[in-house]
């Protein structure tokens, strides 16, 4: 790796902490992302967890990215600002959401929209908002194969469910959608366990095609099984987090070797004891879902060992030789990088010369934008 890529040259003027944003990386993880691809663009639908950044989404239309998958209204929305052509959100439309989502669709009309459900209920409750509207909605079936999250499970006859779904006149019915991030292992264990899932509800999808005569399509899988569903024909990949990285997936999925391409920023604000620096990432400024040596890593020194953390703080044990000094900045490599993300207002953008050469808005952490 690249030693001290993460460092930064120019004078801070920014107040820490804040995130640091490679661009030369990004644009190295997209290239890598349509290389596993084999190039063929049209099988990539990321999704825009990770980022929620408009900036990136344009970048994803320089790499000829027109697909996006999205979990909020809110990314739905930012993704048809950027002219996204064709937006998922893979996520179901429940109570007050259902009359946002019309609402996107009137006011972004030249944008290809779909959304899943899991049950007829669902299904039922979208068909009659359509029809009141004079909408026809594209919908996906999410199934559940093992991770027991939402969807409908693969145990039970979910060809039935879609039986009845296809007769809602409302409703056009585009395939299914899997997502099987329970999935872990080595990449041959995943791939395994994915193909066991895949190959069942292969052979269903192919005779509802014959009965619906159209091709059904398949969205499927997110980073965990991104290599085994580049390798299938006709499938729609989900991968959001290789466009940043970040020190789980460094770890837990070597083969696809992203580069990381995000940083937190921060400064050691006290030395309360010889061996202890405590730095101003707090809570507030990681995500903190995890055990404490599961949130970040220093880059600056292997031996800054997190021991401590509270909403603006996080003390260090130094194991190793280097002195510090208050007011020195230190650079950490999140554990989950999706959230952590999302904790910022603006990530600061980072040229191939080390500088900090502009500022990128994370408007869709915001849970609503217009709509």
């Amino acid at each position: 790796m690249e030693e001290n890529w993460w460092k930064i040259k120019s004078d801070i003027l920014i107040d820490t902490p804040f995130l640091a944003v490679y661009e030369d990386r990004v644009r190295f993880n997209l290239e890598r992302l349509i290389g596993s691809v084999n190039g063929d663009t049209q099988k990539l639908r990321p999704h825009i967890k990770t980022h929620k950044i408009g900036e990136v989404l344009e970048l994803f239309k320089i790499y000829n990215i027109k697909k996006i998958k999205c979990a909020t209204i809110a990314e739905a929305e930012l993704a048809a600002i950027h002219e996204i052509p064709d937006v998922l959100l893979a996520y179901q439309t429940i109570g007050i959401k259902k009359e946002r989502w019309i609402s996107l669709i009137q006011k972004y009309q030249d944008i290809y929209f779909s959304t899943i459900v899991d049950n007829l209920d669902s299904a039922k409750a979208l068909n009659e908002i359509a029809k009141e509207n004079s909408l026809k909605l594209n919908i996906y079936l999410d199934l559940n194969t093992g991770m027991n999250r939402t969807g409908f499970s693969i145990s039970e006859n979910w060809a039935a469910l879609v039986d009845k779904i296809i007769k809602l006149k409302n409703i056009h019915f585009e395939g299914i959608h899997i997502y099987d991030g329970h999935l872990k292992g080595n990449v041959e264990e995943r791939k395994a366990s994915a193909l066991s899932a895949f190959s069942e509800i292969k052979e269903k999808i192919e005779a509802l095609e014959q009965k619906l005569g159209y091709e059904l399509k398949i969205v499927a899988g997110g980073s965990n099984t991104f290599p085994f569903y580049a390798a299938q024909e006709n499938v729609e990949c989900s991968p959001g987090t290789f466009v940043f990285w970040d020190s789980n997936y460094q770890i837990h999925l070597p083969e696809q070797n992203f580069k990381p391409a995000l940083v937190i920023v921060g400064t050691i604000i006290s030395k309360p004891t010889n061996q202890t620096l405590c730095i101003d990432i707090g809570y507030k400024a990681v995500s903190s879902e995890n055990p404490i040596d599961k949130r970040l890593v220093i880059l600056n020194d292997e031996n800054l060992i997190p021991t401590a953390h509270s909403e603006e703080h996080l003390i260090l044990e130094n194991r190793g030789k280097n002195e510090y000094k208050i007011g020195d900045l230190v650079y950490a490599l999140p554990y989950h990088v999706c959230p952590t993300c999302a904790l910022y207002d603006t990530v600061q953008v980072v040229n191939k010369g080390h500088q900090i050469c502009d500022q990128w808005e994370v408007a869709a952490r915001s849970r609503e934008i217009t709509i």
